[in-house]
């Protein structure tokens, strides 16, 4: 059966740890040991053939690296979707979780493909410590249909009302956009796999882009 494409914010475990290419030497904070738990995050750049664009990350916000893979590297894929189903431990105290536990049942009601990502999507994928009483809870929602005027207030309300600072991100399928840029009317930046781009509709990028 064919893998289906690896698409930004997709988490990929490898087969060996070595297979990631930064296109130099690694930076001091990243070795094999972290990559054998860590999963790579999918970023949204065009690569050609095989090569999957990825990056690394570790403990704190300054920790990142990009780089690649080949597809046959990777032994695991873990979506954000995936993660919208992981059952949290009862006793997270920790805001981006106490969040995203208090959001999900109003998430799944609107009938959206949604999933957390950033570092509590990290964290529910590989359980390594990366998040802090101050993090964010990142949030994907998969939109390739404009969003009903309904659904986007009422997801701007449950990004308001949370436990910590939430940002939603809608991914049409060409590309990403903020939800609260889009929600305050005018242009928006869609951030697409050839660069970013100032649009008037996200879901029809090539129409005036500017």
């Amino acid at each position: 059966m064919k893998t289906p494409p690896y698409r930004p914010h997709d988490l990929l475990f490898l087969r060996l740890p070595d297979r990631f290419d930064a296109g130099g030497p690694w930076p001091a904070w990243l070795d094999a040991a972290w990559l054998a738990g860590a999963p790579l995050v999918v970023r949204r750049e065009a690569a050609p053939g095989s090569l999957v664009p990825v990056g690394a990350r570790g403990t704190s916000r300054s920790q990142r690296c990009k780089g690649y893979v080949q597809r046959a590297a990777v032994a695991r894929r873990v979506t954000p979707e995936m993660l919208a189903q992981t059952p949290l431990a009862e006793d997270a105290t920790l805001p981006p979780l106490r969040a995203l536990a208090s959001l999900a049942p109003a998430l799944d009601a609107l009938g959206l493909a949604w999933g957390p990502t950033g570092g509590t999507g990290f964290y529910l994928a590989s359980g390594l410590p990366v998040l802090r009483p101050d993090s964010d809870l990142d949030l994907l929602v998969r939109a390739p249909a404009p969003l009903a005027s309904r659904i986007v207030e009422e997801l701007m309300r449950l990004q308001h009302g949370a436990p910590c600072r939430v940002d939603i991100q809608v991914d049409t399928g060409s590309g990403g956009f903020a939800l609260a840029d889009y929600a305050r009317g005018g242009r928006v930046l869609l951030k697409t796999a050839h660069g970013p781009l100032l649009v008037p509709d996200p879901w029809r990028p090539h129409t005036e882009a500017a």
